[in-house]
């Protein structure tokens, strides 16, 4: 692979400075700057090597220091009142590091240790940042209080997390489709799992794997422009990153859900460390298993049309979701510093996500309506059983280095391989039903919360006989999803003599993926369709428990799948047969193959006068599709490969414009006005077209669109941070973006033409197509606060919050005329709140997390449009030190059983479902030595 640039954040890895020469004494002449420039000029003035661990020098500034002095008082003058700290490694050689004590304040030491100091090192991230960034780091011993990364950036300011059973999975930034938001790990693009999108799934990596993440809201050129929303950059942690020279972390917890009462446990272990005569090499292995079986409780409602305009709903179900979710993750880096002037690492990262879950379901339909009263009178009961089997895994390894002083400057290259695969090697349902519209007897209350819906008079009870369901339906479907990237970069930056401590940056990416599906679905429908006649649920069913949602309902007879499988098979001939159309087009029309390569070049300035840094930069990227699908005609048989074909080509310019400026060492204000893209999802590029001729005068047709534009926007942002205090900051912000050319799906009427080389005429055509545009705009406030100056006890406490309000919309005419539509995943609001503490050993943490409504799904009209409903989530985590090494810790999830909830637009009350997952008691042990 080609080689090329990259920009990572200041000194991730080592700064290594000046020739190896004896000196104990100097004469310096540093001035007051970032520390990581400081650290450059002293290193050279004092002809030592000083090694800067992880990113402690960013967003800190030195002292100045002049005259001739030993360098131990020298660096301890120039980084008082830093919060760094430093430690001699050799004759001639130096580290310093983020320190947990800062001397230079009045009356002594203020020890800060564990959250604190990680609070403290995101602060001063951010306020060292070129752009507009969020940042979060683990705790000392490179812990994350959250499950998983999903979990834990949705405590950040403008940040919320779209959910699977109870746990965060894809990031939402702003109100943006996780789409298009850009996902790196250590500084590479990371391939995405799900068929469906670009969007990464986050829960897939467990937060025990984290070093650092970083959300950058604002693009530089040296970052993809494939970050419409954003870009959430995640780091592993390397020898480098901890003071210690040898490390060793070990932790484990185990609880208690309080809906089924099972135990989930995890455990993970961290070894590294630096060796070798001058410690010029480092390697640190991590690996982290969990284990969670989860049960939810989900109502289900009615997203009807009916329902929106009479307010009576077409049916009701209770699903019970009961599966073991598993994580394993695996990190390996090393380290080769061989010389001051040259640094070269290896990362491998492995990920694997499974779930193995069977999902009951009672359900009701409603065939007929009262003529008087207007309530359901007629109905079908189902009773159904799904089993899925899933597993994700995702494996990257990235080769890289740095070379200082090469032609005055510094070249960073870096290339990577990653791939991330799904597979689903069951996701299979059986259905058992009565006769349609059989049960003529309903219970219903309007009034109620949920609303009321059962089967009455000589039918009261008839979920709990399974005698009168017969086997009506079982389907089968295998899955195999990959995305393979293959990226390289490279990046030179080199100072100029302009100004104070200008710099000019240049580099280029390649990247090349390759995404396909393959889904396979076969459904087989019965064959005798009577009570008298059929298989009927009683050989296979079973009672499980009954009491849900706290007693609130009854829960009825369940399929033992198992059974059920082993008894159809045995028995197919004599109930079941294939329904051939519908298997032949679910098996073909998910089918895509893509390609996409991407080359990109980028230069930028880094233009700093006194407290004013600039930045302005120009990206150029070049895109390459090429796309497969299948074509679902009446002739497709399963054995039909990709007949259908698309290219597409295009170039992109990127100017972009960040500034910022020290109005004092404790105010910086930042504008940025970026550019940026988003590429269509891998489905709706697929050139698939499917044609449903089961109603001759109206042909239904759905198809891909190869030729979709990309999103392509133009962003401005604004701030005004104020930093009162180490660990503390006051800040507000406004953004606004301009999309053009959202996607969004179009369906036409009456159309005449040739679809998969046949003719039609009055068809009825479903595709994606690019709308008009998409307007953002919103305002960020974010607050936290240590109070270490409090005396004694008191000084241990301290307070965060952040809240976010946007505005948004889309214009797309053809999909809704008249009207703006809402905009997918976008909440008005978004907030959190914590209160923490840590002193003496002791350290706890209340925090609450709150999003309100956002559209989830597009109707065919506002009253039909689906909301996921507001989520307020409170947690509690506590801890002690008991030794130096070892601390016990305490936590409790959930503890307002916040829920999954979705509605119809029409009205508010109008239930489509609601999902409980009740609270989550764990505790646990870790030590570091």
């Amino acid at each position: 692979m080609t080689g090329f640039l990259r920009h990572l954040a200041i000194g991730t890895m080592l700064t290594s400075l000046a020739l190896p020469v004896a000196a104990h004494a100097a004469t310096f002449d540093v001035p007051a700057q970032d520390v990581a420039g400081a650290v450059r000029l002293f290193a050279r003035q004092a002809n030592v090597q000083i090694i800067i661990t992880g990113s402690a020098a960013e967003g800190r500034r030195s002292n100045a220091i002049t005259g001739a002095m030993s360098i131990e008082e020298a660096l301890a003058r120039m980084l008082r009142g830093t919060g760094l700290s430093v430690r001699k490694a050799g004759e001639t050689s130096y580290v310093i590091t983020a320190g947990l004590a800062d001397a230079g304040d009045e009356g002594g030491a203020i020890v800060v240790t564990g959250a604190l100091a990680a609070q403290r090192e995101a602060v001063a991230e951010k306020r060292g940042a070129d752009n507009v960034v969020e940042t979060l780091r683990a705790n000392d011993v490179g812990k994350l209080p959250d499950q998983n990364v999903a979990e834990a950036i949705k405590r950040l300011p403008g940040l919320t997390a779209a959910n699977d059973q109870g746990e965060g999975r894809y990031a939402i930034i702003r109100g943006i489709d996780p789409a298009l938001a850009n996902v790196t790990m250590n500084g590479m693009t990371q391939p995405a799992p799900e068929p469906d999108g670009r969007q990464v799934k986050l829960d897939d990596i467990p937060s025990a794997m984290i070093q650092s993440i970083s959300v950058s809201k604002s693009l530089l050129a040296s970052q993809d422009a494939n970050a419409i929303a954003g870009e959430v950059s995640i780091k592993t942690k390397t020898a480098f990153d901890s003071k210690k020279p040898f490390f060793l972390d070990l932790r484990g917890a185990a609880g208690q859900y309080q809906i089924n009462k099972k135990s989930p446990y995890e455990l993970d272990a961290t070894l590294g460390g630096r060796f070798g005569s001058a410690q010029q090499f480092g390697a640190v292995l991590s690996v982290n298993y969990s284990r969670r079986p989860i049960e939810s409780q989900n109502y289900q409602g009615s997203s009807a049309a009916t329902y929106a305009t009479t307010g009576v709903p077409d049916g009701n179900g209770l699903r019970d979701y009961n599966l073991t979710r598993t994580r394993l993750g695996l990190v390996g880096n090393f380290d080769w510093h061989p010389n001051d002037r040259t640094k070269l690492y290896l990362r491998a990262t492995y990920s694997e996500f499974q779930d193995h879950e069977t999902r009951d379901q009672n359900r009701l339909a409603v065939t007929a309506y009262d003529a008087t009263t207007g309530a359901p009178s007629k109905a079908t009961a189902t009773i159904l059983v799904r089993r899925r089997e899933e597993n994700d895994h995702t494996t990257g390894l990235t080769l890289g280095g740095e070379f200082a002083d090469l032609a005055g400057g510094t070249l960073e290259v870096s290339g990577g391989y990653s791939r991330a695969v799904k597979v689903d090697p069951v996701r299979s349902e059986f259905t058992f039903t009565t006769a349609k519209g059989g049960v003529t007897s309903l219970a219903y209350d309007g009034s109620t919360y949920p609303y009321t819906l059962a089967p009455s008079g000589s039918f009261a009870g008839l979920f709990n006989d399974p005698s009168k369901f017969y086997f009506s339906k079982y389907n089968l479907e295998h899955r195999y999803a990959f995305e393979e990237i293959w990226q390289g970069k490279a990046d030179y930056t080199h100072p100029i003599a302009w100004g104070d401590g200008s710099e000019i940056k240049a580099g280029v990416k390649l990247m090349d993926r390759h995404k396909a599906d393959d889904h396979d679905k076969t459904t087989w429908s019965a064959t005798k369709t009577t009570l008298a006649t059929g298989w009927l649920l009683s050989n296979v069913g079973y009672t499980g428990g009954s009491s849900f949602y706290d007693g609130m309902f009854a829960f009825g007879t369940r399929i033992n799948y198992a059974a059920a499988r082993d008894y159809l098979n045995a028995n197919m001939a004599g109930y079941a047969a294939v329904s051939t159309s519908s298997t032949i087009s679910d098996s073909l029309s998910s089918d895509y193959d893509v390609r996409e390569t991407i080359g990109a070049g980028y230069v930028m300035a880094k233009l700093k006068f006194g407290g004013l840094t600039v930045i302005p930069g120009l990206r150029v990227e070049t895109t390459h599709d090429s796309t497969k699908a299948k074509l679902v005609t009446a002739s497709s048989t399963l054995g039909d490969g990709f007949n259908s074909f698309g290219k597409v080509s295009y170039t992109d310019v990127f100017p972009g414009l960040n500034v910022k400026y020290d109005v004092s060492r404790d105010l910086l204000l930042r504008g940025a006005v970026t550019t940026s893209i988003g590429r269509p999802n891998y489905p709706n590029l697929a050139p698939y077209v499917i044609v449903d001729t089961s109603t001759p005068s109206t042909p239904a047709i759905s198809m891909g669109n190869p030729n979709l534009k990309p999103y392509r926007a133009v962003n401005l942002d604004a701030a005004v941070e104020y930093y009162p205090a180490k660990g503390s900051i006051l800040s507000a912000g406004i953004f606004y973006k301009s999309i053009d050319n959202p996607i969004y799906t179009y369906g036409q009427t009456g159309v005449n033409g040739t679809f998969a080389n046949v003719a039609y005429t009055n068809a009825t055509v479903t595709q994606p197509i690019n709308a008009q545009d998409e307007l953002i705009s919103g305002v960020e406030f974010n607050a936290q606060h240590q109070f270490t100056n409090l005396p004694g006890a008191l000084s241990g406490f301290g307070l965060s919050a952040n809240f976010s309000h946007v505005w948004g919309h889309a214009r797309a005419p053809l999909v809704r005329a008249g009207s703006s539509l809402p905009l997918a995943y976008q909440s008005k609001n978004v907030a959190s709140a914590q209160v923490f503490y840590e002193k003496y050993g002791f350290g706890a943490r209340l925090a609450f997390s709150y999003r309100s409504a956002y559209l989830d799904t597009l109707g065919t009209s506002a009253a039909l449009d689906q909301y996921t409903d507001a989520n307020g989530q409170l947690d509690l985590h506590v801890s002690y030190q008991i030794r130096k090494a070892i601390t016990v810790f305490g936590d409790a999830v959930n503890l307002t059983d916040a829920g999954w909830r979705r509605y119809l637009g029409a009205n508010r009350a109008y239930l489509i479902e609601r999902e409980r997952y009740g609270t989550l008691l764990r505790g646990g042990v870790q030590m570091h030595f």
